[in-house]
Parts: C-alpha cells; sequence; structure tokens
C-alpha cells in the first residue's frame, strides 16, 4: 500500500493509517501515525492498513416476480475496525470480493421475492437487507459497514418504454374522463340555461298579456263608470270589431276575456286569427262556434304554399 516512507529502521506512517510489524515473518506489533522506530532487518515494515471509509459498488442482474430481468447498483460503505486491524489484514487477502459476494447474494435472495413495482418502492428494504448480510459477516473480519445504498435499479429499455406507454395512456384516459365530465356540466349548465330562459319569455309573455286584459278590463270599468246606466256589456257593444282585433294580435286571453263579458265575434274573427298565423287563437274560435267563412281557409293555403315555395326555392338553390 500507497502512503508510507522507508527510511531504514525508521518509519512515517501518514494519518488514519496504521502500519503492521512483523518480526522474522510474524506479526509483532501496530505502528501509528507519526515517526516510528524498529529494529531492522529482522523487524520491518509488512504493510499500511487505511482507516479511512473506503465505498464498493457492486453492479448485480437478476430477475423479479414478474420476470423482469433489471440491473441493481449497490454502494456499499465499510471502513477498518481500529481494535481490528490485525482481523482485517490476516483473514481476508481480498475484502473486496467478500463484500462483492454477500451482495450478489442477497440482492438474488430479495428481488426475486417482489413484483417490479414493488422493487422500486422497497429499495431500502433491500439496502437494509444487505446491510443487515454484510454487517453479520464482516464484523468477524475486522470491517464495520457503515451504509449499504441501492443507487440504481434499473430494468431494460422494452420494459422501461413499455412502462412509460402504460403511464402515458392512464394519464390521457385520466385527461379524457376530466373533459368528458367539463364537456357535461356546460351542457346541463346550458340546458338550465335555455330552460331559465324560456320560464322567463314566458313569464313575460304572460305579464304581457295580461297587461293587456288588464288593461282592456279598466277601460271599459272606466267608461261604463263615466256614463250612467252603461255596464261593460254595453261599453263592448260599442266595438264591435273588439273580437277581431284581440284574434289579429293573437290574443287569446283577450279574446276569451271578452267572450266572457259577451263581446259578440263573426267570421272576420277567424279570418283575422288565420290571417295572423295565430293557429291556438282560431282553434278556439272555431271549438268556441265562431262563424266563419271560406276566406279563412284561403288565408291558411296561403301559409302552406308560401312555406312549400320556400322549400322549393331552397332544393333549387
Amino acid at each position: 500500500m500507497s502512503g508510507s516512507t522507508d527510511c531504514g529502521c525508521i518509519v512515517c506512517i501518514n494519518t488514519s493509517e496504521v502500519g503492521i510489524i512483523e518480526f522474522l515473518g510474524e506479526f509483532q506489533s501496530y505502528t501509528q501515525p507519526g515517526t516510528n522506530f524498529f529494529c531492522c532487518p529482522f523487524a520491518y515494515l509488512a504493510d499500511v492498513v487505511s482507516l479511512r471509509i473506503q465505498q464498493l459498488d457492486v453492479q448485480c442482474e437478476t430477475k423479479t416476480m414478474d420476470n423482469v430481468f433489471v440491473n441493481v447498483v449497490v454502494s456499499v460503505q465499510y471502513q477498518v475496525q481500529k481494535d481490528k486491524v490485525g482481523e482485517a489484514y490476516y483473514s481476508l487477502s481480498r475484502p473486496e470480493s467478500q463484500i462483492r459476494a454477500y451482495v450478489f447474494d442477497t440482492v438474488r435472495s430479495v428481488i426475486p421475492t417482489m413484483e417490479l413495482d414493488q422493487a422500486f418502492e422497497s429499495k431500502e428494504e433491500v439496502a437494509s437487507a444487505v446491510k443487515q448480510a454484510l454487517k453479520e459477516t464482516m464484523d468477524d473480519f475486522g470491517y464495520v459497514i457503515i451504509q449499504a445504498l441501492i443507487t440504481d435499479l434499473t430494468p431494460d429499455q422494452k420494459v422501461k418504454d413499455a412502462m412509460n406507454q402504460i403511464n402515458a395512456s392512464r394519464r390521457l384516459k385520466d385527461a379524457n374522463a376530466e373533459k368528458a365530465e367539463a364537456d357535461k356540466i356546460q351542457m346541463v349548465k346550458s340546458a338550465e340555461a335555455d330552460a331559465e330562459s324560456k320560464y322567463l319569455s314566458g313569464v313575460g309573455v304572460a305579464k304581457q298579456r295580461k297587461a293587456l286584459v288588464d288593461g282592456l278590463r279598466d277601460s271599459i270599468m272606466e267608461f261604463s263608470g263615466d256614463v250612467d246606466g252603461a255596464t261593460p256589456k254595453d261599453v263592448i257593444d260599442l266595438e264591435e270589431w273588439t273580437c277581431m282585433e284581440a284574434a289579429e294580435g293573437g290574443h287569446l286571453e283577450v279574446l276569451q276575456w271578452a267572450r266572457a263579458e259577451g263581446c259578440p265575434w263573426n267570421e272576420w274573427t277567424c279570418s283575422e286569427a288565420a290571417r295572423g298565423g295565430h293557429l291556438e287563437v282560431l282553434q278556439w274560435a272555431r271549438a268556441g262556434g265562431c262563424p266563419w267563412d271560406d276566406g279563412c281557409l284561403e288565408f291558411i293555403d296561403s301559409d302552406d304554399d308560401d312555406d312549400d315555395g320556400g322549400d322549393g326555392d331552397g332544393d333549387g338553390s
């Protein structure tokens, strides 16, 4: 080993090293760091043992329980015990080989009991098993195991690519699920907004029609109040076209109220309802016995012809 300077019967030992002194081939003593004297040529410096912490990287290939071959790199940090320098020097000629053998044995007995994913998650468990196995054995040879670390665990490149593809597919599936959920929420909100809009529109129309009826009623009541002896029916009779104008404007509530008050109607009521395309008003009037003539049919046929003509132009374009 390097690090010592032989000066005849004077030997200099570096810090964190211990010299092995032999006398005629037999162990005699240790030398501490600094200058040491001994009788030569019978006594001599056989070797120098380092007390520094050393590291050995061991690469081992093994197979997991799901038949995936992996390369495992184990870094073992060890040190010669100061009070067992003799055992460390004379017991093992190549301590690295001894450590490497125990690492191989431990890794190849622990990793095969795990699947690949579990092996990645249990690196500390594997490292602890390696350290425990080495500690129990190497202590007898004068070595202390400081730490054992799994610094790398790598499967075959094809397996890595497959794992990445599986992960990417899983993430894509989650993204599609989130997008579908977002689309669903958007559709639900749109439907709710549309329903609310239609509801408010209906409320507006109902209020408008109610206002018309109320206005007409108030006008009739006010007029009948101003004229002594006049009744609402008399006021309505003054305006013989009330039902016709209500039908023309599509105001079914006004027409219903006017009829309830005895307002007369004639064929013009149905004609104006047909002319304005107010089918609901026309149906109610006919169901109530309102007279009508062939003019109503002409208006209805005219509307049908207009619809057919619009379709025809659209097909011909």
